[in-house]
């Protein structure tokens, strides 16, 4: 399932609260609004209410002329009513009416053509509700015009009847105008109420083992993430403590295995000449190279090395002159390639001496005891390790790096030469490279940035 948004849900969620707070106070007013209408408390009376029972009776006769059915509404108000006048006219000149008009309203009936709409009043000192009224209104027999006198009250079906029209008029537009103003600012006041967990994530987003004892941020996070924020504030502080265990750990057992790894190399170097001597001087060598590593590996981790320029040839050549009686022993040709001049990158000398050994003793170990070794520098900033073995099938190229990982399980080694090779290029801004040679077998390429050739 995909994550859900908070944004999206805060949305949701407050415009469905806004809608059911718009529809209880609706009902209530509504229901309020009935109460007082039922009472007579809240509208005496309706200019209207004349013109609307008219409009709600008019209808046509079979020869096309105004006529008007009789509505019990229509009833009661010619009941209640005895002086009730009205004149109902359409555009065709068809026309009904019913009692005096009042002189003083006389004019305007007869000249009803003349006139749109108005409201009629003997003066402006009467009561609020007018005289008369002039209204063109739509009825089941098309557009009339009504002249009548204002009669009667607003009733309970009448203002049932237009409470739908007042939430479609007033109320339909607020809540449309509400759910758009929470659609638009809900995302907003998120994003911004979130800021400080965008920071959080970009903090996060540059831990890694090389960079320990970072902590996230709490300044600008809200104060219902904080309690998350600081729990894995408090995880990172209790990995820190472990790795600093862990590598302490290695490198007080590196050390301790040196001075044992010296003392056996010296008595078997003073052994008679065989292959057991030769296979004695190889695991002796792998227990130094392997105590090595992991005094590299801590001196990586705390990256305390000042770069200098070195010559990667000279580097190089050093590597295949402390490693070529080791090939030699172990059955391989050794060949040293190298192009004029010399080949300058900055970097550690020590570290690049190391990487290239580690690359060195590992063809040693996995080329089969045949052909050749072969260490080549490059013009293009580049040192290669080539050997005439087995290779590297291709699904295993990237796992070979991984620490304490070994191609044949079983095989010689603590898989970290290969990490530590990794490790030490990163650290160089360069890559290490696996590729095949024409025999295949392995070639382990050292890629350095900005080589540069000198003279």
């Amino acid at each position: 399932m995909r994550p859900r948004s908070l944004t999206w849900r805060l949305v949701g969620r407050l415009a469905g609260l806004q809608a059911v707070a718009l529809t209880l106070l609706i009902l209530l007013i509504g229901a309020a609004a009935i109460g007082l209408l039922w009472a007579g408390l809240l509208i005496g009376e309706y200019q209207g209410s004349t013109l609307d029972t008219l409009r709600d009776a008019v209808t046509r006769d079979e020869a096309g002329g105004l006529t008007l059915r009789q509505t019990p509404e229509l009833a009661a108000l010619r009941a209640e009513h005895a002086d009730l006048w009205f004149i109902i006219r359409d555009a065709d000149g068809h026309q009904i009416s019913e009692g005096t008009v009042p002189a003083q309203f006389a004019p305007i009936a007869s000249a009803l053509e003349h006139v749109s709409e108005a409201v009629l009043k003997w003066d402006a000192a009467e009561a609020p509700r007018p005289g008369g009224l002039v209204k063109s209104v739509d009825t089941s027999a098309g557009r009339i015009q009504i002249l009548t006198g204002t009669y009667g009250e607003l009733s309970m079906w009448r203002a049932l009847e237009i409470t739908p029209q007042l939430f479609l008029n007033m109320i339909l537009p607020i809540v449309v105008l509400m759910t758009l103003a929470t659609l638009v600012a809900t995302p907003f006041v998120v994003r911004r109420a979130m800021k400080g967990l965008g920071q959080v994530a970009a903090q996060a987003e540059r831990i890694d083992i090389d960079r320990r004892g970072a902590q996230l941020p709490l300044d600008e996070v809200p104060i219902e993430i904080a309690p998350l924020v600081k729990a894995i504030n408090a995880a990172l502080e209790r990995l820190d403590k472990g790795y600093e265990r862990h590598r302490r750990f290695l490198a007080d057992a590196a050390h301790e295995l040196r001075t044992p790894i010296a003392i056996l190399s010296t008595r078997v170097a003073s052994l008679q000449a065989g292959p057991e001597k030769t296979y004695l001087l190889e695991d002796a060598t792998r227990l130094s190279v392997m105590a090595g590593q992991l005094l590299d590996l801590q001196r990586l981790d705390q990256q305390t090395d000042v770069f200098t320029a070195v010559d990667l040839i000279g580097v190089a050549r050093q590597v295949v002159l402390d490693l070529a009686p080791l090939a030699f022993a172990a059955g391989y040709e050794m060949s040293f390639e190298q192009k004029d001049g010399t080949i300058v990158v900055s970097g550690d000398q020590t570290s690049l001496e190391r990487a290239l050994t580690n690359l060195v003793q590992n063809a040693i170990d996995h080329g089969q005891r045949r052909g050749t070794i072969l260490v080549r520098v490059t013009t293009i900033g580049c040192i290669e390790v080539c050997d005439d073995g087995d290779g590297i099938p291709p699904d295993e190229r990237e796992q070979i790096f991984e620490p304490f990982r070994r191609l044949h399980p079983g095989g010689r080694g603590a898989g970290l030469g290969l990490d530590l090779v990794q490790s030490i290029m990163r650290l160089h801004g360069g890559r290490i490279e696996v590729d095949q040679t024409p025999s295949g077998g392995a070639c382990m390429r050292m890629v350095f940035p900005k080589a540069q050739p000198a003279c």
